[in-house]
């Protein structure tokens, strides 16, 4: 096993919603929103300093440009996701998970 690379499945980001497969699909907005979480996350910070800013930019950039691509390249034989009713399945498992407030 020495030099082997080994991957395993991570929890993704909570932060970072699935765009793919949704009726309407995912908006240029939403795919920017999602890069610049990711960037936000691999870079260890929220706010760049201004020597990293057009680093950061670019990055959060380029990420929406390969996801915007990923989107309209990715195909599937399930049926689209509604919206509201996953948006209510993730109300409720938050409200189960945190408790009602």
């Amino acid at each position: 096993m020495r030099g082997e690379r080994r991957h395993t499945l991570m929890p993704m980001c909570r932060n970072i919603r699935q765009l793919h497969n949704f009726a309407p699909p995912a908006t240029s907005d939403e795919v920017y929103a999602a890069s610049l979480q990711y960037v936000r996350k691999v870079a260890g910070s929220t706010h760049p300093s201004q020597a990293n800013r057009e680093a950061f930019d670019e990055a959060v950039a380029a990420v929406a440009a390969a996801t915007a691509h990923l989107l309209e390249h990715l195909t599937t034989s399930a049926p689209p996701k509604d919206r509201e009713v996953e948006a209510a399945k993730a109300r409720a498992r938050a409200a189960e998970r945190y408790g009602r407030r």
